[in-house]
């Protein structure tokens, strides 16, 4: 895909008339006010919806940069509704449709990605982050900006942030991206293969009539590798809503693998289904819907959750953190 390389305004003085997906390239905390404050400063001032999803650091810097004005901002801790990467879209879902009848403009700030996430929470940051272009592509005046710390992340996830959004913003210059992949490049990504699981580990087949008893398994292996017992239930619960898709969807049955890694239990589910719809759990279903809740269940139930396409159908691996959460 061809772009050109003619400079615009990183902000204008009215919204867009579709959805407009920028990376602002920023470096150190220093810079940080100076390349976000302005787009939120002018969507107040043009009495327009604006959500900031952050760090808190950044969130009470930029509260106390914007002083009364920080009221007419809906702030959001990125690092709690983002811990999962999979339950952002949800919180701009939700931005969305709670202004969608005031005609105005919208705004947003989202930073998924920072330095102490680990290597898979990034990749699936990246995967988030092409998402949000099929996710809003048919939006009207939404514009999201995505803040990215050139001081403390790899070339590689810089480069890949170029990848993901149609025009970046650096030193206050907004320019199309040449290496922006487009909405197709979703499906690529979703056959790019997980991290290999350890050698040699058993797989535990099962099929309908042993759910009840893949769930207790899975409660008392999750507690016994240092989960705490609520979020073990959590895992016990989500991987059930795994099952249950493998058995409806995945040819009638499938295999359990589990395995602690980097101070996580992981739990992935294979099956011979689909990966029909990229963004499938990314939206609650409507309440006469059918199914499609497993999906979105799972992702609010666990601390990651990561789903690809193979040659034999699909994997669902969700990891709960081990240890007490705050």
């Amino acid at each position: 895909m061809q772009h050109s390389d003619v400079t615009t305004p990183p902000c204008s003085t009215r919204g867009p008339k579709a959805f407009r997906h920028d990376a602002v390239f920023y470096r150190g905390e220093r810079d940080f006010l100076p390349s976000v404050l302005p787009f939120v400063a002018s969507a107040v001032e043009r009495d327009e919806p604006v959500l900031v999803a952050v760090l808190p650091a950044r969130r009470e810097a930029l509260r106390g940069e914007l002083g009364e004005a920080a009221g007419a901002v809906e702030f959001v801790d990125m690092e709690s509704a983002g811990r999962n990467p999979a339950c952002i879209i949800p919180v701009w879902n939700a931005f969305v449709a709670r202004h969608a009848a005031g005609g105005k403009s919208l705004n947003g700030v989202g930073e998924p990605i920072w330095a102490e996430r680990t290597a898979q929470e990034i990749a699936e940051c990246q995967r988030h982050e092409s998402l949000l272009n099929l996710a809003f592509e048919g939006a009207r005046s939404f514009s999201l900006i995505c803040p990215y710390d050139e001081a403390g992340l790899s070339a590689d996830v810089l480069a890949a942030a170029r990848e993901s959004h149609p025009h970046v913003v650096r030193d206050g210059r907004r320019r199309a991206s040449k290496a922006f992949h487009g909405v197709d490049a979703i499906e690529i990504s979703d056959r790019r293969p997980l991290p290999s699981a350890p050698e040699g580990l058993p797989a535990r087949a099962f099929a309908p009539g042993d759910l009840t008893i893949l769930r207790q398994t899975v409660e008392r292996w999750a507690t016994g590798q240092g989960v705490e017992a609520s979020r073990a239930a959590d895992l016990a619960l989500a991987v059930h809503e795994a099952a249950v898709n493998s058995i409806r969807h995945g040819g009638g049955r499938g295999l359990l693998r589990s395995w602690a890694h980097e101070g996580a239990a992981v739990c992935e589910i294979a099956d011979a289904g689909a990966l029909c719809d990229p963004l499938a759990g990314r939206s609650l279903p409507a309440p006469d819907s059918a199914g499609g809740r497993g999906l979105w269940l799972i992702n609010h139930l666990c601390d990651l959750v990561q789903i690809r396409a193979t040659e034999e159908g699909m994997v669902v691996r969700m990891h709960q953190q081990l240890g007490a959460t705050a």
